[in-house]
């Protein structure tokens, strides 16, 4: 796989203070982990566990140890699910050594994509979150899980330039990849005019943008861009949104991970609509 091409962009995230150290130098031709390759894979305790509460989503294949099988019982029993009794060991063999499976591992089906039209009619004034080629999976389900907790409507994301909607992203979502509903588009930037279309607001997160997202009146419709670790959103992203705010920030350092500067985005929007910041 050839090296994706990042335009340099003065919308660059950290700069001002959101996101610098997120990938981990890595870009979306990265060496991919064993969870990666094959069959869609769901390990984790709590990743397993919302899988086989999620009555959308097809499980394949159960291996867990007597531990998890267990603790999981209950709806391994509602699913009529057949596990197969595996070893700590085993399962460190099948996801790699450094992999933190506790004792669970779900051979799956992909979930099915959400219409992104249909995502959009169905936000109800809860904001969109759209992601520039953010790349790192732990980046986007820490993402994800944060979308979860702060009533985000669903994420849109890029086709290529993503990771896969399983293995290590499922493991720090922690569950919500079940709960959010993610669109993947192969054009952002006719996806965010699609979504000017249709009433939405635009609003990046720029660190150099001299508005603050605290103090923004949020719009009953918006979607909210973040760009890629360390780069930032790419030009074109940039030049499409109507508005660009910052983080504020009163310390020694300026720069934020992406999934935190998502995280803090999403709550000053619940504080917004329950009219606790923001100016009037």
């Amino acid at each position: 796989m050839s090296k994706p091409f990042y335009p340099k962009s003065k919308f660059s995230p950290y700069r001002g203070g959101q996101s610098r150290d997120g990938d981990r130098g890595r870009s979306s031709s990265r060496a991919q982990t064993p969870a990666e390759h094959g069959p869609p894979l769901i390990f984790g305790f709590h990743a397993v566990e919302a899988a086989l509460a999620n009555p959308a989503r097809t499980v394949v294949k159960a291996l867990m140890t007597e531990n998890a099988e267990n603790k999981l019982a209950a709806l391994i029993a509602k699913r009529g699910v057949m596990v197969d009794r595996v070893s700590p060991r085993d399962l460190d063999k099948r996801l790699g050594a450094d992999t933190v499976h506790q004792g669970a591992l779900l051979e799956v089906e992909d979930l099915d994509e959400p219409d992104f039209e249909e995502l959009a009619r169905l936000a109800e004034g809860k904001p969109l979150l759209v992601l520039d080629q953010v790349t790192d999976p732990h980046n986007v389900g820490a993402i994800l899980r944060s979308a979860a907790v702060f009533g985000a409507a669903g994420i849109v994301m890029t086709r290529r330039h993503s990771p896969p909607l399983h293995g290590a992203l499922a493991k720090a979502a922690s569950g919500a990849l079940e709960m959010v509903p993610v669109a993947r588009v192969q054009n952002l930037s006719r996806a965010l005019s699609d979504l000017k279309d249709a009433g939405f607001t635009i609003v990046g997160l720029d660190g150099d943008a001299p508005d603050l997202i605290e103090e923004m009146a949020w719009p009953k419709t918006v979607a909210l861009v973040l760009g890629a670790e360390g780069k930032g959103m790419r030009e074109l992203t940039g030049g499409t949104c109507d508005r660009l705010v910052r983080v504020a920030q009163d310390g020694p350092l300026n720069s934020l991970n992406v999934s935190n500067a998502a995280a803090i985005a999403l709550h000053a929007g619940v504080m917004a609509r329950r009219g606790l910041i923001g100016r009037r």
